[in-house]
């Protein structure tokens, strides 16, 4: 089992725990420095981001935020910016913990896009859809929702000259836990690499109210199972995913499904297919 599990850390670029604060500042500043130039190699100086009220968005933000602080202040050039960007399906029944968020972040720019009318819009020309089961076609908007909120930031992002940040992380990548073209597609994903407790951690560094930091992770895609936990979709906890990632014991039960998954969704971690 310790094999598998470190052939897949490996391939996750997983990061070891956080041995002490030390290590989670310098990780911190790593990570920082790591957005600092790729805005620098793209010769670029607006970044742009989708806050859905989570942790995940709200630690990739955080960091955003400060990238983008020290570069104005290292250049004194204050055309640096973080464009965060808020991307409900009509009223997001978690708007409150969206807002919350946005007062941590302290963004130098919000927007609003309604991303409704445009996945009606496209649903309403796929005939295929009307054949389907509600179940099914629940399922595929949902998909539809997310790879139109990548098409709102990129289209932010190509008015304003800036890159994307994406929010995934080892422990959804290894459950293939992201719509592929919608939350996968991004520029930069300065989270890469961290299991979902030092996501947490992260925030928590930047002072995020607890409630934001260990708030229930859930997609919410699916009209049909509004709010549904993540935890409920993969069949294990973070706890066990994170456990399974750094090399710790964790339930057969577990290690199966997990080693199942990751397997089933390794297209979804790959460039398209090609001859």
């Amino acid at each position: 089992m310790h094999a598998v599990q470190q052939e897949i850390a490996q391939q996750l670029n997983v990061q070891p725990p956080f041995a002490d604060s030390a290590a989670l500042d310098a990780e911190v500043a790593r990570r920082v420095a790591f957005i600092k130039q790729c805005l620098g190699n793209a010769r670029l100086k607006t970044l742009v981001l989708g806050i859905s009220g989570g942790v995940d968005s709200l630690t990739a933000a955080l960091l955003a935020q400060r990238a983008v602080s020290e570069l104005r202040k290292e250049t004194g050039d204050d055309a640096y910016r973080f464009i965060a960007v808020r991307l409900p399906y009509q009223v997001q029944q978690d708007e409150h913990d969206a807002q919350a968020c946005l007062e941590v972040i302290k963004a130098d720019e919000v927007h609003t896009v309604d991303i409704a009318p445009a996945v009606r819009g496209l649903a309403g020309n796929v005939q295929a859809l009307a054949e389907g089961t509600p179940a099914h076609v629940d399922f595929v908007l949902g998909n539809t929702k997310a790879r139109m909120r990548m098409v709102a930031q990129y289209t932010i992002a190509g008015a304003r000259g800036g890159l994307v940040i994406g929010t995934d992380h080892a422990a959804e990548a290894v459950m293939g836990f992201f719509t592929k073209f919608g939350d996968g597609a991004c520029d930069l994903a300065p989270l890469t690499g961290l299991v979902k407790n030092q996501v947490r951690s992260i925030a928590r560094r930047f002072g995020a109210p607890e409630a934001l930091v260990e708030k229930v992770p859930t997609a919410d895609l699916e009209d049909l199972a509004p709010g549904k936990p993540d935890e409920a979709s993969h069949g294990v906890t973070y706890q066990q995913i994170d456990a399974f990632l750094h090399g710790e014991s964790v339930s057969q039960e577990a290690f199966d499904i997990i080693v199942a998954t990751y397997r089933k969704t390794q297209h979804k971690r790959e460039l398209p297919f090609a001859p």
